[in-house]
């Protein structure tokens, strides 16, 4: 049915979504999952897994897949009673999600679209009553509607969005599938949670056992939805078992398996539910039933459930159906060292935090307590200097203050943390850095100038030595360290002399006239160079670009991966490029780091905080594309105001 067919899914590491990849997979589909959860262990390799809050998806990330299916199940809901907390969580996970992602199917191939709705949208006073009911109300789609909470709001305008791109995009079919009361394996449903106790030997507690639902096997929705993406159909339908069970009937299934079942019926003041979905037009359109009943299905959530609780006990708790745990994954704040005046590189580790589907807090350090960049973090630690700092000593604060990554952004840290980073890793702390070999290779300009020409590279030769250097004009720079200090450009050689003697450890290079690149690199943990990005440095203030734009030079970009997959460097470097009037390209150095105007890059598609945080959750970045923007882009550095409440 789906052989060779391009179908992207959302929010499909669920309960649903599990089994309906299974089964797109099975017939030959070629899927692409989004979802805020790891990536299930069940997929199979060549599932392509984007791991992280889908309302970050780019148009190019989503292009780059093309689908010609969108299954949309992508949402949040709590059960019964909505608190307030969810009040942002459904603006933000269902209202303003399907917004998005509907919006990015602009210029794909998508030509059918399939909506997990809800039936949640249909009017209450339908089916909710004071007194139990001895026959359900049957609802089908032509029933007035009157959403009973927010998220059968959300559903029920995210349906209206749909009818108008229905009219917008002639030639795109769009079917809604107004799904019944859910459950299945792994689910946080009723009959789960029930399970979970009674496999425990532990009593459980239910409310109006007279009420009757349409209870609607995960299993069966799955192939609903594909059923409904492979017909002709368009617009509402309805997906449910077509017959009403009471809670009584649930217990009366648990009670086989668990004869010695406890149960304790609680007060409540919740109406009375009987409802039930009219599938026939479900049927008129697939020519299917769904299948499984409550006796057919509840014994295989028992053996998912008794099979979880075994590998608890064996292996500790885990995400059993949703995917394995990342290292930190409890430990998920983020400390930044050195952070100083470097806001727009916390807010980039924020907007990747948030990406990612993080709640973690985003701890800066620096040696300042008043550093500008104190205001902007979510904790700021006055960090002592790393002469006075041991490993253990920053193991014990992270544990203490929940840090689980850790990126240095200042250049005389560099080799602390490359030394330690084994150590910090068997506690549980990942850091964005390159081995300790690789970082000194960058940190010495001799050494990383003769290392690049020895194996290649257009690197600019550079001397210990005046003598050793012929050329008249002269630039002479301290061999360790970055930035503007200890620098003098087209010198003379008297200059060049004079000025080396006020140095600790002067090198020499001839003075060469050009256009100056910084390109951007993320290398991966398996030492593959992700992306380049290549950015022209237009105005430089103390040795930092204020203005800068990038520029597709695919011969600095190509020479820049690959002198940083044999220096073996990791993460986020900067290497500093010239190119001289004739097209010649000098490497001059390279800082092995984030650099300060580096945002572009990001902006321009090199992911690299987003790549670090998936890398230190064991994802590998193969199936997450390098999305590079369309367009050049420029990035222009200036002051600004922030005015916060004082306490």
């Amino acid at each position: 049915m789906f052989e060779g067919i391009r179908v992207a899914v959302s929010g499909g590491a669920g309960v649903i979504g599990t089994t309906l990849v299974d089964r797109l997979h099975r017939q030959g589909a070629r899927v692409w999952v989004g979802d805020l959860k790891p990536r299930p262990v069940s997929f199979a390799p060549d599932v392509i897994y984007r791991w992280g809050d889908l309302n970050f998806l780019t148009a190019p990330e989503l292009a780059a897949f093309d689908p010609q299916v969108f299954i949309h199940l992508a949402a949040t809901f709590e059960r019964s009673v909505e608190t307030p907390e969810f009040w942002s969580e459904n603006y933000r996970h269902n209202v303003c999600l399907s917004n998005h992602l509907v919006s990015l199917l602009e210029g794909t191939a998508v030509d059918r679209v399939v909506f997990a709705s809800s039936y949640l949208i249909y009017d209450p006073r339908l089916y909710l009553f004071s007194k139990p009911q001895e026959v359900p109300r049957s609802l089908n789609e032509g029933d007035p509607v009157y959403p009973r909470n927010l998220c059968g709001a959300a559903k029920f305008f995210h349906e209206h969005e749909l009818q108008f791109q229905a009219r917008a995009t002639p030639g795109r079919r769009f079917s809604m599938a107004r799904i019944f009361r859910g459950y299945g394996r792994g689910s946080r449903d009723v009959i789960s949670r029930w399970t979970r106790d009674l496999l425990q030997d532990r009593p459980i507690e239910v409310f109006r056992t007279e009420g009757m639902f349409d209870f609607t096997y995960a299993d069966d929705t799955a192939e609903a939805l594909i059923r409904l993406a492979a017909a002709r159909h368009e617009g509402i339908v309805n997906v449910g078992s077509g017959r009403a069970r009471k809670v009584a009937d649930v217990l009366a299934v648990l009670r086989q398996h668990f004869p010695g079942m406890q149960a304790r019926e609680a007060e409540s003041d919740i109406a009375f539910e009987a409802s039930q979905a009219d599938i026939s037009l479900l049927v008129e359109i697939t020519g299917w039933r769904p299948g499984f009943t409550l006796e057919s299905a509840i014994p295989q959530i028992i053996d998912y459930e008794r099979a979880g609780l075994a590998a608890e006990r064996t292996a500790g708790p885990s995400r059993r159906g949703a995917g394995r745990a990342s290292p930190g994954a409890e430990a998920s704040g983020v400390l930044i060292t050195s952070v100083s005046r470097k806001v727009p590189m916390l807010e980039a580790v924020r907007s990747a935090v948030r990406k990612i589907g993080r709640q973690a807090q985003i701890v800066g350090a620096d040696m300042q307590a008043g550093s500008i960049a104190s205001h902007f973090v979510d904790r700021f630690w006055q960090m002592p200097p790393l002469a006075e700092l041991t490993v253990g000593d920053l193991i014990r604060y992270c544990q203490q203050n929940g840090i689980g990554f850790i990126i240095p952004s200042r250049d005389d840290e560099l080799e602390f943390f490359a030394a330690a980073r084994a150590e910090l890793a068997g506690a549980g702390i990942e850091v964005m850095i390159s081995s300790r070999d690789a970082v000194t290779d960058c940190r010495d300009k001799l050494r990383f100038s003769e290392r690049l020409l020895a194996a290649g590279f257009p690197a600019i030769p550079t001397f210990a030595s005046l003598g050793q250097l012929p050329a008249s004009r002269i630039v002479v720079k301290e061999r360790y360290g970055a930035g503007a200090a200890g620098l003098l450009i087209n010198a003379d050689r008297k200059a060049a002399s004079a000025f080396a003697a006020t140095l600790s450890n002067p090198i020499f290079q001839e003075w060469v006239t050009g256009t100056e690149l910084s390109v951007d690199v993320y290398v991966d943990r398996s030492g593959h160079c992700k992306g380049a990005v290549a950015r022209r440095r237009d105005v430089v203030v103390g040795g930092e670009s204020q203005v800068t734009t990038t520029q597709r030079h695919a011969g600095a970009e190509k020479v820049c991966s690959a002198i940083a997959e044999t220096l073996g460097l990791r993460g986020h470097a900067v290497l500093q490029v010239m190119v001289d009037a004739a097209g010649e390209l000098y490497v001059i150095e390279c800082n092995a780091r984030f650099g300060g105007a580096s945002t572009l890059s990001l902006a321009a598609g090199l992911d690299s905080f987003y790549w670090f945080l998936l890398e230190a959750g064991g994802e590998a970045l193969g199936q997450y594309p390098f999305a590079r923007a369309a367009t050049e882009l420029r990035q222009v550095r200036f002051a600004c105001d922030r005015v916060v409440e004082c306490a």
